[in-house]
This record gives structure tokens, C-alpha cells and sequence, in this order.
């Protein structure tokens, strides 16, 4: 099995579609790593010699940001913005929509579920 960046990549998947576990790479950077290390995109991880592997290793520590790294860094972001006090920090610390969306119907995932407490007040005087 092949490991690269602390991740163990899936081994009967192809090269291109594999690399997207580490977090950082997407489709078109994995195109491109492989491209840069000259490895066949659709050869499966399994296929792949040991030379191939560090190569393609060595690529992504030249061109940075994934994983620890890359995660580390967005959470300094945000806590750069929440202890400047910007919108967008203040967003972040209440747990809200932080681009803009629309709160008073929408955001369901980001705001949880819904606090039911005019239908809790019913039940309980009826009872």
C-alpha cells in the first residue's frame, strides 16, 4: 500500500482518483501531480513501482500545502478572524452561514437542528 503525506492510499483505485484522499488534492492538482511526475493517471496504485511513488512524493513536497499543513493553516485563519472581530469571524463563532447564504429558512446543516420551542410550549399547556 502506498503512503504518501501520512495518508494510505487505496490501492485498487487509479493513481488520479486515489490521490484525492489526501486532503488538499483535488481532481485537477492530482492531474497535475501525476503529469509533473510523468506516472500514468489511470495505472491503479497497486501497479505503481516504488520509483513511481517517489516521485510522485516528491512531488507534492515541492508544490506544499496538504494535510497537517494545509488544515493548520485554514484554522489559523479563523481564528485570525474571530480575535480581529471581523463579520466573517463573528460568523465563524456563532456557528452561521459565513458567505452570505440566506439564515431565515436555509442552513439547516451548519445551524443544527431545529430548536422546537413554540411546538414544545403547545404540548405542554395542552397537557
Amino acid at each position: 500500500m502506498a503512503r504518501i503525506a501520512g495518508i494510505d492510499l487505496p490501492r485498487n483505485k487509479h493513481a488520479n482518483i486515489a490521490l484525492t484522499h489526501i486532503y488538499g488534492i483535488g481532481t485537477a492538482r492530482a492531474r497535475h501531480i501525476l503529469e509533473e511526475a510523468s506516472v500514468d493517471p489511470i495505472k491503479k496504485i497497486q501497479d505503481l513501482n516504488e520509483e513511481e511513488v517517489n516521485r510522485i512524493r516528491q512531488v507534492i513536497e515541492n508544490q506544499g500545502g496538504v494535510e497537517g499543513d494545509l488544515r493548520k493553516e485554514i484554522s489559523m485563519n479563523i481564528k485570525r478572524l474571530i480575535e480581529i472581530g471581523s463579520y466573517r469571524g463573528y460568523r465563524h463563532r456563532r456557528n452561521l452561514p459565513v458567505r452570505g447564504q440566506r439564515t431565515h429558512t436555509n442552513s439547516r446543516t451548519r445551524k443544527g437542528p431545529r430548536k422546537g420551542t413554540v411546538t414544545n410550549k403547545k404540548k405542554t399547556a395542552k397537557a
